[in-house]
């Protein structure tokens, strides 16, 4: 009830001044605006054009409000969540016919504002659960007072909101390039070599754009803010306020919490220049050691040294634009720098799965010798990404050398004490990734078999407003399989989904709320060896994406190639 209280003002601030504007893009007033309380006092205002940072604590939901005064408005909005998933959604509620305090130009006292104010749901036009970046854009939007409305379940928690009626002129956002992807081009003991396309934004809209690059041992991020929550050191983030304090008016303004002893609050826009102010009455978080933020200007090759040998780390890069102060995350990647004592060659041991990273055009030696004697070996090999060459010498004669795409099996001939040499070459697109394991024991399958055809077919016409239908093929052996959606924009396109495929992520990988279900299949008939599956709780006209898992009996998965599909607008 708190929280209806100290947000009930803003109706009658920004629907019910009729002389009133959006704050101003002009800086100098725009800074004097800020201040105004008479626009903003007891409000969560968007300013037109203008990121605002905001925190939220658990289970309190928060609203902001901002006007479009004209029909077939063009409109975009932006949620950026920084430190754990968000709810928010966004609703049209009419404007007040009749303005009070119209031509005046004095505010009315509270007590008269809240007796004006009238509780109005709105029409909902979006909403969105999850840690990434979403937005909703709207070529034509109709005049009204729009509401933003933002929860966290998990946890405290930061983020950022930008809305503007200019989308085509503004784009703070920098435009990542067709292959967004980081790529590690060297790789070291104590050092990694990344690089990455430069973004058309510096280039086309004359915008200064410089990268920042971070280095992680946990996770790859979805948002430079993201980073500087787990950083807490940064200027833009504070710890959590705690409420009861004396504050000066600034101290919550980031925020967006009223004092009860100040009664001062609002959320304060960040623009170029403008960096919100931290009061002496508590410091930030101490600075993460195992995560780094480097600011490197505009270029798009950057050396990252003093790093730990034989060590996991992630990598990502940010375009930033120098004049609105937003960030646009590149697809990261990660890899593990070199042991401290070179192993040229690594050993495989019988009938365990060994993982294998090789850098862009790279190679790796592996070695199997069997310590019993046998008549056959098999080869397991599974591949995450993009297909990698492989060649096996038994005893120095070259007995294989075939390139390998998802999960492949090669049988070899077995002979007495014999020792076998394979090289790997990864490939020249990017990195490579795979899972191996050589085996004297050909019954002991470490991956699901899979058929030819991984493909997950969806049928048109038995598409609904809420679900859809969808088949894959499967083997005569009995496999586990699971199926998980995930909604993504509307402009996802199959090159994205393409660049995101990584058959070797499991569903351990995945969020409990992305999946569907877990079934076991499987038939004496290949011909027959069919299943299909009708997938319901989906929100009309949107677009999801599907991965259904194979999952063996030693856990290991290999997923199916992903399929985009979209629900019915109108049914």
């Amino acid at each position: 009830m708190r929280l209806f209280l100290v947000l009930v003002p803003v109706l009658v601030l920004v629907g019910g001044v009729g002389a009133q504007k959006l704050p101003t893009r002009d800086e100098g007033l725009f800074q004097m605006q800020v201040r105004d309380k008479t626009l903003f006092h007891d409000s969560s205002v968007v300013p037109d054009g203008a990121e605002v940072n905001g925190y939220l604590f658990r289970d309190t939901p928060k609203r902001y409000y901002f006007v479009v005064e004209e029909d077939n408005t063009p409109l975009s909005v932006t949620v950026t969540p920084c430190d754990a998933p968000l709810e928010w959604k966004l609703t049209l509620q009419e404007l007040p016919e009749e303005s009070s305090g119209e031509g005046s130009g004095q505010p009315e006292p509270l007590d008269q504002q809240k007796l004006q104010v009238t509780v109005d749901e709105g029409t909902e036009l979006f909403s969105y659960k999850g840690n990434d970046v979403e937005s909703y854009v709207s070529s034509s939007s109709p005049s009204g007072l729009y509401q933003l409305e933002l929860l966290s379940t998990e946890k405290d928690s930061n983020f950022k909101a930008y809305a503007t009626t200019t989308p085509e002129s503004d784009q703070p956002y920098p435009e990542l390039p067709y292959d967004p992807r980081v790529d590690v081009t060297s790789l070291g003991r104590t050092t990694v070599t990344l690089a990455w396309k430069p973004t058309p934004t510096s280039a086309q809209l004359k915008q200064p754009v410089q990268y920042c690059v971070v280095i992680s041992q946990e996770h790859n991020f979805k948002s430079l803010c993201a980073v500087e929550a787990k950083l807490g050191a940064d200027d833009a983030f504070m710890s959590a306020p705690k409420p009861g304090l004396d504050f000066s008016p600034f101290d919550f303004a980031h925020f967006g919490f009223a004092s009860e002893r100040n009664d001062l609050g609002r959320d304060r826009p960040v623009s170029p220049g403008n960096k919100p102010l931290r009061s002496p009455a508590y410091s930030p978080r101490p600075a993460r050691s195992d995560i780094r933020k480097v600011c490197i200007g505009n270029k798009n090759i950057f050396t990252v040294s003093e790093l730990k040998p034989d060590t996991q780390y992630y990598f990502d890069a940010f375009a930033l634009n120098g004049a609105s102060n937003a960030s646009t995350a590149y697809v990261g990647t990660f890899a593990r720098t070199k042991e401290e004592a070179k192993q040229k060659t690594l050993e495989l041991k019988d009938g365990k799965v060994t993982d294998v990273f090789i850098k862009r055009k790279g190679s790796k030696f592996l070695r199997f010798a069997p310590v019993s004697s046998h008549q056959k070996v098999t080869f397991y090999l599974h591949s995450c990404l993009d297909s990698v060459q492989v060649q096996v010498r038994r005893d120095g004669k070259l007995v294989l050398s075939q390139n390998a795409e998802g999960v492949r099996q090669f049988q070899l001939r077995g002979k007495a004490k014999a020792k076998y040499l394979i090289r790997l070459r990864g490939s020249r697109k990017g990195a490579s990734m795979l899972k191996i394991l050589a085996s004297t024991r050909p019954n002991k399958q470490p991956f699901p078999s899979l058929p030819e055809d991984t493909r997950i077919k969806a049928f048109d016409k038995l598409r609904t407003c809420s679900s859809v239908t969808v088949a894959w093929l499967g083997t005569q052996d009995r496999n586990k399989f699971c199926v998980y959606r995930r909604e993504v924009a509307g402009g996802y396109s199959e090159d994205q989904r393409r660049r995101e495929q990584n058959q070797c992520a499991g569903p351990e990988a995945r969020k409990k709320s992305d999946k569907v279900l877990c079934k076991y299949f499987h038939s004496p008939n290949l011909q027959k060896a069919v299943t299909t599956e009708t997938i319901s709780g989906l929100q009309p006209g949107k677009a999801y994406l599907l991965d259904v898992y194979a999952v063996g009996h030693g856990g290991h998965s290999v997923k199916y190639q992903s399929k985009i599909v979209k629900t019915r607008k109108f049914c």
